[in-house]
């Protein structure tokens, strides 16, 4: 099991802008709206434990830790996700609803990447866990850098590109979670993403699209 990297922070957020609403498109990929997910009894067991680290009521970059603890013993199980929740769209990235708590504290997605699909460059609406479960998934991350002297424009500097295979977990809370992710294999990829946030009610996990010149 890969160890998963402590949280990112930056020293600047950028502003944020009006979430998406349910059921529609989620920054590039299809959402299934209507029926209610289906559950397995390993997923079930696997919302137990990330439902008890959320009630601990903890920073959130250590919940992200923690939950990303709980969730790396059940990436790559055969019995993890139902085979609809494997389903890939031949236009763009998909998503999976697999669980929004009552109370909205937290939401499980799986994202399934077919080759060359990938995310715009993005962050997010709270505290978030990914794990590949199959393939294997590739990330640029980058940091804001604020525009120099009146006219100049806030521009991206990648820090780094990382290859994620199967079994592998990252974990960050904003700011400082910025990042672009693709399917760069030849095969489908799956990943869990679990979110300080209920998807199913905003409709995204984005908060800002960030169309900026960036160093690479």
């Amino acid at each position: 099991m890969d160890v998963m990297e402590r949280p990112r922070q930056a020293a600047v957020m950028a502003a944020p802008t009006s979430s998406p609403t349910a059921s529609v498109t989620v920054s590039g990929a299809s959402s299934v709206p209507g029926a209610a997910p289906r559950t397995t009894g390993r997923l079930a067991r696997l919302v137990e434990d990330i439902r008890e680290v959320v009630a601990l009521g903890l920073p959130p970059d250590l919940t992200a830790h923690l939950v990303g603890e709980r969730l790396a013993p059940h990436l790559g199980a055969a019995d993890l996700l139902a085979d609809e929740h494997r389903e890939g769209d031949p236009g763009r990235y998909r998503q999976h609803l697999l669980h929004a708590e009552a109370d909205g504290g937290f939401s499980v997605v799986a994202l399934v990447w077919l080759p060359g699909q990938s995310t715009s460059v993005h962050d997010h609406v709270s505290w978030c866990v990914t794990g590949v479960h199959e393939g294997e998934e590739h990330e640029r991350r980058y940091r804001l850098l604020p525009a120099a002297g009146p006219g100049g424009r806030a521009r991206l500097a990648a820090t780094g590109d990382v290859v994620n295979p199967r079994g592998a977990v990252s974990g960050f809370a904003p700011p400082g979670d910025i990042h672009r992710v693709w399917n760069g294999g030849s095969r489908k990829a799956v990943s869990l993403h679990v979110y300080g946030a209920d998807v199913s009610r905003l409709g995204s996990s984005v908060r800002r699209v960030y169309d900026l010149p960036a160093d690479r």
